[in-house]
């Protein structure tokens, strides 16, 4: 079982983004929470699904009873319809 914070880490190396995971009443998790299991998937998402579409097939089936934030590079909360190559470009242009 992992922490809140290892997951987060985990799901910025293999996907490309940075995320904050939430309760479902949108409040933050506390990164030091224990007992989430891994980030099951070990390549990332194609660049041009769409920020919901990733929430919808990765992230909610795998951490059910929490909601997830996508960050952008400028460290704001990402839009649902945005394309996962978008966000990923925002980490680039640093």
């Amino acid at each position: 079982m992992s922490s809140i914070a290892n997951v987060e880490r985990k799901i910025k190396r293999i996907e490309g983004f940075r995320v904050r995971i939430l309760h479902l009443t949108g409040a933050d998790v506390r990164g030091d929470r224990e007992g989430l299991p891994q980030y099951p998937y070990h390549r990332a998402a194609e660049n041009d699904i769409t920020v919901e579409t990733w929430k919808a097939l990765r992230f909610r089936p795998s951490f059910p009873g929490f909601e997830v934030d996508v960050i952008d590079g400028r460290r704001n909360s990402v839009q649902g319809n945005t394309k996962l190559g978008t966000v990923r470009e925002t980490y680039q242009r640093k």
